[in-house]
């Protein structure tokens, strides 16, 4: 069977780009155009490239290269081609430059930076060296129509001569870029709206070199709760923090995607199907979206009440692994205990972290007691008596389920007069050192027989 290819797919030929600059780690505002470009290109059978714009050298590094890449792969933002890296194409940007210089649409200059004053546009200079190669901006006015902010005109005498080359050759982010897209044969360019400004020189630099200009659509910038730019005052800004934070990607990428973009309908939660057919240009607002933490907490509890046990698990042993409680056996015969205490700490957990942090009374054998807790329910000699005999009682069971261990609490609390509740109480901070926690029958099975037996003889030592 012949094997159907994105070209055949999609015979507009639609392509798009992210392209990132790796002087630092990808920023939330970074990886939501990435996911308006990538949705984009799906919707329409697209191609999806990714291209690491790493021409500022000083500030540029492999390890911010590969933070990007770790990023959107842990988004699942999947690119068709690249990662093309820019700083190895300036023999490609340079000819641009030269071929601009030829047809008079460009040309040398020798002012000091800060200094143009246009004298080198009219001595018509040819290249020299330590020159700097600057555009001539043509007279009239230079108009795009924006997918999102809609026409947008900008008058040429407002747009100075702008540098291609430095002095040293290096190219300048609008040669570049411009060439690159050229070259890819980009035909939407999806951005933020702090580009919007740069539109203008780049639409000129396209029709100087002879190609067709892209459609754009700039999206609204992400801000802080007090509408202030979204900093780290305000909250965690790159994707990294978030993974470390114990986000799980289906949430973040769920919650970025409604920042600035609208299905039309009240629906919040989307699987990646759902995503990518309800997406649109259309959809996305002109307003600057509000970036709000407490609703990315809510979106995480969401996908981990609803992820399958095997991807939740997937997300959880690395930090398992951290916390010192991974188990190998919680793969082979504890599986089924291990599914257990998951589900029973879902409804209880809006990070990945507070998983491990609820289990440590579940797999290790010490726990830590809270003073207050222990000093209310098990100091009165009385308790600590009863505790050892309901010890002894569960110990005795010959099959250990929550029904057998309910009816020995309650037996034993009408035995002695008292409320269950009294003993459950007790038993509670016996078994996990916390007056808070899951019923206290599930608590017993997972701590297991043995333990829990251990643990409510035991509590009369905590001191």
């Amino acid at each position: 069977m012949k094997k159907i290819d994105r070209a055949e797919q999609n015979p507009a030929g639609i392509r798009v780009r992210f392209s990132p600059s790796p002087t630092g780690y990808l920023h939330v505002g970074g990886a939501r155009t990435a996911l308006f470009n990538w949705l984009f290109a799906r919707k329409n059978q697209g191609a999806f490239i990714l291209r690491i714009e790493d021409t500022d050298v000083e500030r540029s590094s492999a390890e911010m290269t590969q933070g990007i890449l770790d990023a959107m792969a842990w988004l699942s933002l999947d690119w068709d081609e690249g990662p093309y890296y820019q700083s190895r194409r300036q023999a490609l940007h340079q000819e641009a430059a030269s071929r601009l210089l030829r047809e008079g649409r460009a040309y040398c200059c020798l002012c000091a930076a800060g200094a143009h004053d246009r004298l080198c546009r009219e001595r018509n200079l040819q290249e020299a060296e330590g020159a700097a190669v600057r555009f001539r901006v043509p007279e009239g006015p230079v108009s795009f129509q924006d997918s999102v902010m809609g026409v947008i005109t900008v008058e040429s005498d407002g747009i100075e001569d702008f540098v291609l080359l430095r002095s040293n050759r290096q190219p300048t982010y609008h040669l570049s870029v411009v060439v690159d897209d050229i070259d890819m044969r980009i035909t939407h360019v999806i951005r933020g709206a702090d580009h919007i400004s740069n539109t203008p020189k780049q639409i000129l630099l396209y029709k100087a070199l002879g190609a067709a200009v892209p459609a754009f659509a700039h999206v609204p910038l992400i801000l802080g709760p007090d509408k202030a730019k979204l900093s780290k005052r305000h909250t965690a800004t790159s994707v990294a923090a978030y993974m470390e934070q114990g986000i799980v990607p289906e949430a973040l990428r769920n919650f970025l995607v409604l920042l600035g973009w609208s299905p039309g309908t009240d629906q919040e939660i989307f699987d990646t199907d759902e995503l990518i057919r309800a997406f649109s240009l259309e959809g996305i607002s002109k307003a600057n979206a509000v970036f709000n933490p407490e609703k990315l907490s809510w979106f995480n509890a969401q996908y981990i009440s609803r992820l399958s046990h095997d991807r939740l698990a997937a997300f959880l042993k690395p930090e398992y692994e951290k916390a010192g409680l991974w188990r190998d056996s919680f793969e082979t015969t504890q599986a089924a205990w291990f599914r257990y205490l998951v589900d029973l700490l879902r409804p209880r957990s809006k990070t990945l972290l507070d998983f491990a942090r609820q289990s440590r009374v579940y797999i290790q054998d010490e726990i830590e007691f809270d003073r207050n807790a222990a000093e209310k329910f098990l100091k009165d000699p009385n308790t600590i008596a009863q505790l050892a005999t309901l010890s002894d009682r569960l110990e005795a069971l010959s099959e250990y389920t929550s029904q057998s261990m309910e009816t020995v609490v309650r037996d034993l609390a009408t035995e002695i007069g008292v409320k269950p509740s009294v003993l459950m109480n007790a038993a509670r901070v016996a078994l996990t050192g916390q007056t808070v926690s899951p019923g206290i029958f599930d608590v017993m099975f997972l701590v297991g027989q043995r333990r829990t037996a251990e643990r409510l003889r035991n509590a009369g030592r905590i001191g």
